[in-house]
């Protein structure tokens, strides 16, 4: 039988060369179509693969960033109107699409599962804002580009973490109701550590930065709830479509910010790049041991971790936006936004390929090995 030929994977790799033509012939400025064109084919070439579907959405995401990159003038304002005016609306949507999502039964979660709800809550709003606050003091970096590291770790989770949580076979009921808490008390916590952590490197409004969160996050999810309450499977084809705008809403928040900021990117990035690295691989190794410190599953102990290292970005990119910081607070969740799903895809192909072992079968056999242990003990 004759394998079918994936010609979007053959553009692709054509763009590459042609790319790398540019960039080795000292043409750099002229490689960006090449590069835009070879991600966007390479994103299509993966929908014939089940195995990689999931990596789509980065493929295009690359594609944006280096749009960004290349064409800013044309991202950042058309004729009079500032397209950073948009991203506020687009997070509320995004998180219109989150509450639609969810249900009360979610929240009933913190009763069935409160040491594990706990647990992850507590461990996403200790590591990761301490972490960001670290990095962003030892940085060196201009200090609004540096708070903008703080605001991300002071940041609720995303509905990215519960797909990645669900790839990786970890426990989704768990990652649902820990990103819902978390992004519930966001409009609280994240102003107090902010103003706790960030006011050496900028000046902090707490209350207004409640209010701003809370128009962001509170009102629209509250109302996203009400609607999959009342109107849940009656309307089909919004839960078809808001997955899909949500992705869409994403994307432009971060090409709008990536052109805001290009020059300060441009300047800073491979340092910026490397912490948020850093931060984001560091989140998933302390949440995954602060875990096992308290003797999770192997289960919840992937799900801490996955909901400790994936962040938040877009409402990040939101705050900054209010704040009239878009190009260098928001500098930071936008880059950061666009890594975190390539390491969370790699986590949890990981992951998926070793299915964590059943909780009940471990104890089994942690009971066999104990008779087994008193037995050879008895008979000396």
């Amino acid at each position: 039988m004759k394998r079918k030929i994936n010609l979007p994977a053959i553009l692709a790799a054509i763009c590459f060369i042609v790319a790398l033509a540019f960039v080795l012939g000292h043409k750099i400025q002229w490689a960006g179509p090449a590069l835009i064109s070879a991600f966007v084919f390479l994103g299509w070439s993966f929908q014939s693969y089940s195995s990689l579907k999931g990596y789509t959405y980065t493929a295009m995401i690359f594609a944006c960033v280096i749009t960004a990159l290349y064409y800013p003038q044309y991202l950042v304002q058309w004729g009079n109107f500032k397209l950073a005016v948009l991203i506020p609306f687009l997070i509320q949507i995004i998180m219109f699409g989150m509450g639609t999502s969810m249900s009360f039964n979610d929240f009933v979660g913190v009763i069935k599962m409160p040491k594990g709800v706990f647990i992850g809550v507590t461990s996403h709003f200790i590591i990761m804002p301490l972490l960001g606050f670290t990095l962003a003091s030892l940085s060196g970096l201009p200090a609004e580009i540096a708070a903008g590291m703080i605001l991300l770790g002071c940041s609720p989770n995303g509905m990215a973490s519960n797909v990645i949580s669900y790839l990786a076979k970890a426990n989704l009921a768990l990652s649902i109701t820990i990103t819902a808490i978390s992004t519930l008390l966001a409009p609280f916590l994240t102003p107090l550590l902010m103003k706790l952590l960030a006011h050496s490197f900028i000046e902090i409004d707490v209350l207004h930065m409640m209010w701003d969160i809370s128009k962001m996050v509170i009102i629209p999810v509250a109302a996203g709830l009400l609607f999959n309450y009342f109107f849940s499977g009656k309307v089909t084809w919004l839960d078809k479509a808001m997955p899909l705008v949500s992705m869409i809403a994403i994307a432009f928040s971060i090409v709008v910010i990536i052109a805001a900021g290009r020059d300060s990117l441009l300047t800073i990035g491979p340092l910026l790049l490397g912490l948020l690295l850093v931060h984001n691989l560091l989140g998933y190794f302390l949440g995954y041991w602060f875990a096992r410190i308290f003797k999770m599953s192997e289960r919840d102990c992937r799900t801490v971790a996955i909901e400790v290292g994936m962040q938040n970005a877009g409402l990040a990119s939101g705050i900054a936006k209010e704040m009239g910081k878009l190009a260098t607070i928001g500098l930071a969740p936008a880059v950061f936004g666009s890594m975190m799903n390539i390491t969370g895809s790699v986590l949890a192909s990981w992951w998926h390929k070793r299915p964590p072992e059943d909780p009940k079968k471990a104890e089994d056999k942690e009971e066999k090995l104990q008779k087994g242990k008193s037995s050879s003990l008895a008979a000396v």
